[in-house]
Order: structure tokens, then sequence, then C-alpha cells
């Protein structure tokens, strides 16, 4: 029965169960997109304080940067007035604190380090140098002439490079920059500038060295350390094939079953040629591996991992293996030094020997396994890189006179005269003593040309060797 009293049927008065569905649906979706919206503008917001946090803090890393270069510059200048050693050493210590501290803020920028290479060498090099003079001048050295022009010369280069700084700080404060561009951490939303125009700027500061100077001085950065040449190696390039028939020649070719090549290394100052070998006496899984070098064909080092099962040599035995080894390889003039002995097998060192003089820097490691004296692993880069024969002056002091620099309590029972390293690839010519003190092993070096006590070692003697330290 139709209820008339409205006028509509039932029907019509109630919605359908059809139209409750989608209004719940376009509720659904409305929720959605609000959420959405708003997911959206959080992280919207989100990414920008990043952004600005991220803005604050290389501003904070760029800003210091520029301050520490300014203090170094006007330490270089006070550096070229000072006329007493202490005011020297103390303005120099600061200048290599104060540019190493540019360096650090330099690195926590976002920029590639290919980009500003330039500057980063010459911060480094700058606090190296520092350091380097105030160890001279600690020692009661003056800067020569040489140095002298030398600390002009950066002078004038920090210089230039304060001003690029400050004209790169003016647009930072003024907006005109941001560090978004370069960051990659944002969207172009957050980037105020033209595209590429803060990378100019930055590539702006480093056209501040394009005639930077080779700096040649006692430190780990002087360019000596990463370009100087391996003086050891004789000889032409040689190819692949060439350097295969070294192997050969090195193992003996009725011993070698198979050689093959593991490319080229093209890391460091001594360029090779890596092979893996296979000899015949030796099981079908052992490998031994050899680097040859490209100039020349000289072994550079070789590792044969053999196992060791027990020791039948003395260390006498096995320095007089290592010897005959290397006469045989065309290494003449070598004598033992220090060794260690592990897993059945000793490490020993050996330095060339040149008219009674014993040149430390020419040094070859031998692995000299115990069971049978086989020769199972060599390491000549130290010899490949110094090796010479050296023109060896007079000393300018005598023997007696150089005794007088040592310990007088030291009781000494063996000199000679030797070439020794230092940490920065040079050579000192040295009277060398060793001696005993308190029931300790020592070896005092003395500068054989001024007199001065240039290094001590201790002997320490271990159930395995024979260390200095």
């Amino acid at each position: 029965m139709v209820d008339t009293r409205d006028g509509l049927p039932d029907s019509e008065k109630r919605p359908s169960k059809a139209k409750n569905s989608n209004i719940k649906i376009y509720a659904v979706l409305l929720a959605l997109f609000v959420a959405a919206a708003s997911w959206g503008y959080y992280n919207y917001r989100r990414a920008a304080d990043l952004r600005q946090e991220l803005d604050s803090q290389y501003n904070r890393a760029f800003f210091e940067m520029v301050g520490y270069v300014h203090n170094v510059e006007s330490l270089l200048a006070k550096s070229m007035v000072s006329t007493t050693r202490e005011r020297t050493a103390i303005t120099l210590q600061e200048a290599w604190r104060q540019a190493g501290l540019a360096q650090t803020n330099l690195g926590q920028l976002p920029i590639s380090q290919p980009v500003l290479a330039s500057t980063f060498k010459f911060l480094t090099q700058l606090s190296d140098l520092s350091l380097s003079l105030d160890n001279q001048n600690i020692r009661g050295k003056p800067l020569s002439k040489e140095q002298y022009e030398t600390l002009k010369k950066l002078h004038d280069y920090a210089v230039s490079l304060n001003k690029s700084l400050g004209e790169l700080q003016e647009d930072l404060n003024a907006g005109r920059l941001r560090w978004g561009e370069l960051a990659n951490k944002g969207t172009k939303l957050f980037s105020k500038t033209k595209p590429g125009e803060m990378m100019k700027k930055i590539e702006a500061v480093g056209e501040n060295f394009k005639d930077y100077p080779t700096l040649i001085y006692d430190g780990p950065f002087s360019d000596h350390m990463t370009s100087g040449e391996a003086r050891g190696l004789t000889g032409d390039e040689i190819d692949a094939e060439t350097a295969k028939k070294k192997v050969y020649e090195f193992f003996g070719r009725d011993r070698v079953r198979e050689v093959t090549d593991l490319g080229k290394n093209e890391h460091g100052q001594i360029k090779t040629f890596d092979f893996e070998v296979k000899l015949k006496d030796a099981p079908e899984d052992q490998s031994v591996y050899i680097s040859v070098t490209r100039k020349g064909g000289h072994v550079n080092w070789m590792l044969n991992n053999r196992p060791v099962k027990e020791e039948k040599l003395d260390m006498e035995k096995a320095k007089a293996a290592g010897i005959k080894f290397l006469k045989e390889k065309g290494f003449d003039g070598m004598v033992d030094t220090y060794y260690l002995k592990n897993d059945n097998t000793a490490t020993i060192n050996y330095a060339y020997r040149q008219d009674d003089v014993t040149m430390y820097p020419d040094l070859i490691k031998l692995k000299v396994a115990l069971d049978n004296g086989e020769i199972v692993g060599m390491e000549a880069r130290q010899y490949l890189m110094n090796h010479t024969e050296r023109d060896i002056p007079e000393p300018a002091i005598s023997m007696e006179e150089a005794r007088k620099k040592v310990n007088d309590n030291m009781q000494v029972y063996s000199s000679g005269l030797a070439y020794i390293p230092t940490e920065y690839r040079k050579e000192i010519f040295c009277y060398e003593f060793k001696g005993k003190l308190e029931e300790k092993d020592f070896i005092v070096y003395i500068n054989a040309v001024t007199g001065e006590e240039e290094d001590i070692l201790m002997i320490v003697n271990t159930p395995n060797g024979v260390l200095t330290m």
C-alpha cells in the first residue's frame, strides 16, 4: 500500500544503498586528498627546513674558512717581518694551525675535490711548510733567502685567495648565491640562483692558483713526494708480453707451468704489469703473484704463499740464502741489516753498500722459507725508488769529533758511515754509532757534514728477530 501523506512513494523518500555508498567513497577520497595535501605540505616544509639547516651549516663552514685564511695571510706577513727565532716560531706554529683549520672547513663544503683541488693543495702545503720551517727554526737554523721568497709568494697567493673569498662571501650574504645548487639536496624550488652561477663563482676561486709554484721542502705534502722519479728504474718502457718473459726468466722457464696476465697497475710512481704464476713443483691450487715494472722490466714485488711447515735453517744460513738470491738476480753489494721471524719464515732487510758506506734508502726485503731457504717473498720498491750510485763527499768532521756528540754513558761497540732516509724522501750522510746504554742497544746517527744529531734508534731483540724503534 502506498503512503500518500506527503505525495511520494517510500522508495523515493529514502536514499538508496548505491547513493550511500557513493557518498562514503567521496568522503574517503576527500579525506585522502586532504591527507595527501597535508603530507605534501609537511614534506615541503620539512625539506625547506632541512635545506635552510644545510645552508646554515655550509655558511658556517665557509665563513670560518674565510676567517682562517685571513689569519693565515696576516701570519705570513708577520713571519717575513720577524727577526727573532722565538717570534718566528710562534708565528709559523699559528700559521700551521690556522691553515689546517681552513683546510678542514673547506672539506665540509658541498664541492667536489677537483673543483677546488688547487685551493685544497695550497692550504695543505701552506700548513705543512709552516710546520717544516718551524721545526727548522727550533733547531736554530734561520730562514734562507729562498725560503723567505717562498713565504712571500705564498703570502701573495693568500692575499689573492682572500679577495676571491671575500667577493663570494658578499654574494652569499646578499642572498645572490645559495649552496643548494651545489649540494643537490633539494629541488629547484629552493634555488634562487641562475643554473651554474654558484659553480662559476667557486671555480673562479681556484683560478688564483694557475701559476702556483712547485714547493720542495721537508714535508709529506711536498711536491717531490708525489712527483719524484724512481731513481732505480733503468731501461726502456716495455709491453705486457715482454714483462711476461721477465716473469719466466725470474722463476726459470723450466719451472713455470702457466703465467696469467692480471693487467696494469697505474697507481703510484712505479707503474707495473701484474701476473699470477703456476709453478710445476707446486699444487694446482697454489699460485705465486709477481709485479714487473713497465719501465725496465724490474721485479717490484713477488709473493709465494706456499705453506712452510717446519724450521730447519738458522738465521745465518737464511741470510746467506738471501745474499745468494740477490746476486743471482743482479743485486750486488747488498748486506743484511734486521730481520723478523714468523710462521717458519724470516723477513730480512738488505741494504746496498757503496765504498763501505751503507745506503739504507736502497732497501730490499726478502721472505726466506726456513725449511729449505727458498725465497718466497720479495719487496724491492724502496730500492727501485732510491737506488743510484752516490757521489759520496768527504765528511766535514772526523769520526772522533762525531763520537764526542754521542752520550758519554753509551758504550759504542761499532761505528761507520751511512746514508739514512728521512720521512720526506731526502737522504742524510751520517756517522752511525751502535752501542749499549743500561743494557739497551741503540744506534745514534750524527750528521757527517754538520755534526748535528739526526736520529736515535733503539734496537729491540725479540724471540722472533731484531727490530729497531
